[in-house]
């Protein structure tokens, strides 16, 4: 069994000072560079990915419109524009060890790493079949959002699914329970 590594998400406006920041983003940036220096050869790819959303539109009402507040369930602030600093991995987040960059969103709400491409446009279903990974640690923000997204859509791509909770942040303690419990419940390990 190849084992991969899946970051989620961990960009600028999801952590602390970001435009969605969530609590403890920073922390879990460090957390994973440290898992990478302690673990990342073990694993046989390593992949993030990360929203990039297309400036001066709405994203296919992903974004707010002017003037509206968010709903925060499917409407949100301008956030991880393509080539922002936002939009950049946490400092923190070691991703010289990332073999694979997948993009998501680009203009439509994207939730899922499965539901973005590389910059050659392979799904990331497709590179990780082509590594051989049958296996998949998933780590990084939102646990409740991006994180739950990803591993719902890895255990139905067949993969054995592993959450490192101690390594993802949420929006709010309530829907982090209820994320985690529906991953569990759909067959994902919580560790």
């Amino acid at each position: 069994m190849a084992r991969g590594l899946l970051i989620v998400d961990v960009q600028n406006d999801f952590t602390e000072g970001g435009a969605l920041a969530t609590d403890g983003g920073a922390e879990v940036a460090r957390r994973i560079t440290a898992l990478l220096d302690e673990h990342g050869d073990e694993y046989a790819l390593v992949a993030a990915s990360r929203d990039w959303h297309h400036g001066g539109d709405d994203n296919g009402g992903h974004f707010a419109a002017p003037g509206e507040t968010p709903d925060y369930v499917g409407t949100w602030p301008v956030h991880c524009v393509a080539g922002t600093a936002g939009a950049d991995y946490h400092p923190a987040l070691d991703a010289s060890r990332v073999r694979v960059h997948v993009f998501k969103g680009q203009g439509r709400p994207a939730y899922s790493a499965f539901d973005g491409a590389t910059a050659d446009g392979r799904a990331l279903a497709d590179v990780l079949r082509e590594a051989g990974v049958d296996a998949l640690d998933i780590v990084g923000i939102a646990t409740d959002y991006c994180v739950r997204a990803s591993a719902l859509d890895a255990l139905d791509q067949g993969l054995g699914v592993r959450v490192i909770d101690g390594l993802t942040s949420a929006v709010s303690p309530e829907t982090r329970a209820a994320a985690l419990a529906e991953m569990r419940a759909a067959g994902a390990e919580i560790a």
